[in-house]
């Protein structure tokens, strides 16, 4: 059957989203309106988020729970390794003045004063003791750990404990129960377990910012799974990240509802009244036009392919607007919950083409 025709406004008719194709070759109009927060008559979900954009990230971060202070990061190094093509800083961070975050900081050989940062964020995968030190042993869905080549692009990466995770599990043998009794305990106490660990990030993104070494407008962020979900929440709430790179976790929570889904996700992944204002397309609305890439794969359960396609008619039209929709790739690959060989590459181009290349002046 044919699709039916784009109104003449170049929105699409009552229950259609854009097509890529009309996204970035004809829907301007239907950009421009979205740009404008409207979504009536574009066939593009919308939860009741209503200012602009500082409005909507203050809004999101109060339904992150009682955070700690904001307050200055700061660092104890704990021992320098010397290793191929970089040094490894075995770093303490004090994020949050409740529990001191173990850390990893990548120095390339390369480095550069005012070189490109990257914050690194861990996944899950019930790999509780590994933690930060995925970023130098990658995980048994990935191609291998990414130290090398960031190393080789001479970008200084930071990754962190994450609450649970790591030196950071609360009982050494039970990742699973530490996860589940820290969530319990925080949601007790006014807090949220997922809002817990983002602050940790943020923190360590701002202390990645004061660097001396690095350039604080050249800041990626970068995850699988638990860590994608984490980037491009980061990317939203912080605009200062130049560059957001998420791997296998770009759900749409109204579809996985749909779908019957919730099970798939840890404990640590819901946030409370979080859809009474937001979907995951309003979220990551908030990170255009800056450049964005998403990977994701068709069997993964975690990310059913129907919510990205919604997440993608949210987002590409914004890009489309501003004159940037090569800055923003959503894509969809013939895998289930792992990196392939084709995304990887992918992944690396966009860091050598928006963080290892100096921006133009």
């Amino acid at each position: 059957m044919e699709r039916p025709a784009l109104n003449a406004d170049g929105t699409a008719p009552e229950g259609r989203g854009l097509s890529r194709r009309e996204v970035l070759g004809g829907g301007a109009a239907a950009a421009a309106a979205l740009a404008a927060g409207k979504t009536e008559g574009a066939g593009v979900p919308g939860k009741h988020v209503h200012g602009g954009p500082g409005e909507r990230r203050a809004a999101l971060w109060r339904l992150l729970g009682d955070l700690p202070e904001r307050r200055a990061p700061s660092a104890e190094r704990r021992s320098p390794e010397r290793r191929e093509g970089f040094t490894l800083e075995r770093l303490t961070l004090d994020l949050n003045g409740l529990q001191k975050v173990p850390a990893l900081l990548l120095v390339p050989d390369n480095a550069r004063e005012k070189a490109p940062g990257l914050l690194y964020i861990h996944w899950h995968g019930g790999d509780y003791p590994v933690g930060k030190e995925e970023l130098l042993a990658g995980t048994r869905a990935m191609q291998g750990a990414y130290a090398p080549e960031l190393a080789k692009r001479g970008i200084v990466t930071l990754a962190i404990d994450s609450w649970c995770f790591g030196e950071r599990m609360p009982y050494p043998d039970d990742g699973g129960r530490g996860e589940s009794d820290t969530f319990k305990e925080m949601l007790w106490k006014g807090r949220v377990l997922f809002g817990m660990m983002l602050f940790d990030e943020w923190q360590a993104f701002r202390w990645l910012a004061e660097h001396p070494l690095v350039d604080p407008d050249r800041i990626g962020v970068f995850g699988m799974s638990m860590g994608a979900t984490k980037a491009w929440w980061l990317a939203a709430l912080e605009p200062r990240v130049a560059c957001c790179m998420d791997l296998c976790c770009l759900t749409d929570f109204d579809t996985l509802i749909e779908e019957r889904g919730l099970g798939g996700h840890g404990i640590y992944y819901y946030v409370p009244n979080l859809l009474k204002e937001f979907s995951t397309g309003d979220i990551n609305a908030l990170i255009a036009p800056r450049p964005r890439l998403s990977l994701n794969g068709r069997e993964d359960k975690l990310t059913p392919p129907r919510g990205v396609e919604r997440v993608r008619d949210r987002v590409l039209p914004l890009y489309a607007a501003a004159g940037k929709a090569e800055d923003c790739r959503i894509e969809l690959f013939d895998c289930a919950h792992e990196e392939l060989p084709e995304m990887r590459r992918l992944i690396l181009d966009w860091m050598d083409r928006h963080l290892a290349r100096p921006t133009p002046a």
